[in-house]
């Protein structure tokens, strides 16, 4: 098993982080009834197929076929002619994005920025460490 899933679900921290929100947050949620927790050892641990839907939910007001989407900081931006670079810090991810100045330029990005990354690829290689 994985630091993701250890057989209990999911780690609230982990949780967290896939969602974008705080540990708070989620604490929150389940105060609400919004999503509940199963508890071991008094640490909590969220269902993966709840994680899925509270995924899906946080996505299901944007249209789009893209469905691999992540949210997170911009760190950098390089402009250059024509192009430019944008780097985001997504949770421990580092997704870089290649695209128009002019695109850049129009959505105002700068090192600081909230934004999302939306991936639609025909190939994904998944690979488990």
């Amino acid at each position: 098993m994985s630091e993701i899933d250890d057989g209990h679900g999911v780690p609230i921290g982990a949780a967290a982080q896939a969602l974008g929100v705080s540990i708070d947050t989620l604490r929150r949620w389940e105060k609400t009834g919004r999503v509940a927790f199963d508890r071991v050892g008094g640490r909590r641990y969220l269902a993966a197929e709840d994680l899925a839907r509270l995924l899906r939910e946080r996505t299901s007001n944007t249209r789009s076929s893209a469905r691999n989407r992540m949210t997170g900081v911009v760190v950098a931006v390089q402009r250059d002619g024509v192009m430019a670079q944008v780097d985001l810090a997504c949770g421990p991810f580092r997704i870089v994005s290649l695209m128009s100045r002019e695109a850049v330029d129009e959505l105002g990005l700068k090192p600081g920025d909230t934004a999302t990354a939306s991936v639609k690829a025909t190939t994904v290689v998944v690979e488990r460490s």
